[in-house]
């Protein structure tokens, strides 16, 4: 029979939770760690950032490469562009270019007093992504989300500061590009089923071919932005099946196609762990 100790036992629980960095270490590394430069300041590496990024560990004192606080995030991502920026969120407030919070576009950085009793001190940074949409080391939920400044009271009445960091070159072409009419996780088309008998365009469209799909869920209605968000995010690309059933509009949210059941398997095993636990494979044809 084997015998465990209080000291044997006390190592395993270490070992098991060694994966898992404490949110505020005993003893916070405060020396600044500088990124080194990946890219070119622009949005498209942004993204990137954005997108890898997601879902990382939140620990207090830390600018990456694997986990952030709120500052060392956006201090890590324009680092990464060598765009040199203060480390803490009250300094990178009062450097940049000072705007209105309607002026926003992707990559400005907006800061928050979340202090229980607000006085107008800084102490919370995210990074804008669009249609009140911004991303951000969460103290709350202790690792890199997305936020939403429209949806959330919380974070709308907080906002203390707007600054821009991008060279101007690259905001006028955010600028000439942007359209305000579509929101940043409605980069997929919404495709609702036809009839059979209805007439379809002869326009010819190019679509990847396959008839399995990961469902990530049905709704009553459509599904909420922040889920097609954290998709697009993620790099997958969806449809909505939309259909009547007993008076009300039913959509299914279904990433793919994928030519194979083990190719869906594989995204399968990727998105209930990142995005949807309940999620399964369907064969829709």
């Amino acid at each position: 029979m084997k015998i465990i100790t209080y000291s044997s036992l006390a190592l395993l629980l270490l070992s098991l939770n060694a994966c898992k960095p404490p949110h505020h270490p005993k003893n916070p590394n405060y020396g600044i760690s500088k990124p080194k430069v990946k890219y070119n300041p622009s949005k498209k590496n942004l993204q990137k950032m954005v997108t890898d990024l997601q879902g990382s560990p939140y620990v207090w004192a830390e600018e990456g490469p694997n986990n952030f606080d709120c500052s060392g995030f956006t201090y890590y991502m324009y680092g990464s562009m060598g765009i040199e920026i203060p480390r803490v969120a009250r300094e990178q407030a009062k450097k940049g270019t000072h705007i209105k919070s309607s002026e926003l576009v992707y990559g400005d950085l907006i800061f928050f007093d979340t202090e229980r009793r607000r006085r107008g001190r800084i102490t919370h940074v995210g990074m804008y992504l669009g249609d009140g949409w911004f991303t951000h080391a969460s103290t709350v939920k202790y690792e890199i989300v997305y936020s939403n400044l429209n949806t959330s009271p919380y974070y709308k009445q907080r906002l203390r500061v707007c600054r821009r960091y991008l060279p101007q070159s690259e905001i006028a072409f955010l600028k000439s590009t942007a359209k305000s009419n579509i929101k940043p996780w409605e980069a997929s088309k919404v495709q609702t089923p036809r009839l059979v008998s209805q007439t379809h365009s002869s326009k010819k469209v190019t679509r990847k071919k396959g008839s399995f799909y990961v469902q990530v869920g049905s709704y009553s209605g459509r599904p909420h932005s922040s889920i097609l968000y954290k998709i697009s995010a993620k790099g997958y690309s969806y449809k909505v099946l939309q259909f009547p059933q007993n008076e009300k509009k039913i959509s299914k949210l279904l990433i793919g196609p994928y030519s194979t059941h083990a190719e869906a398997e594989t995204v399968l095993v990727t998105v209930k762990k990142q995005i949807q636990k309940s999620a399964f494979i369907a064969e829709i044809r």
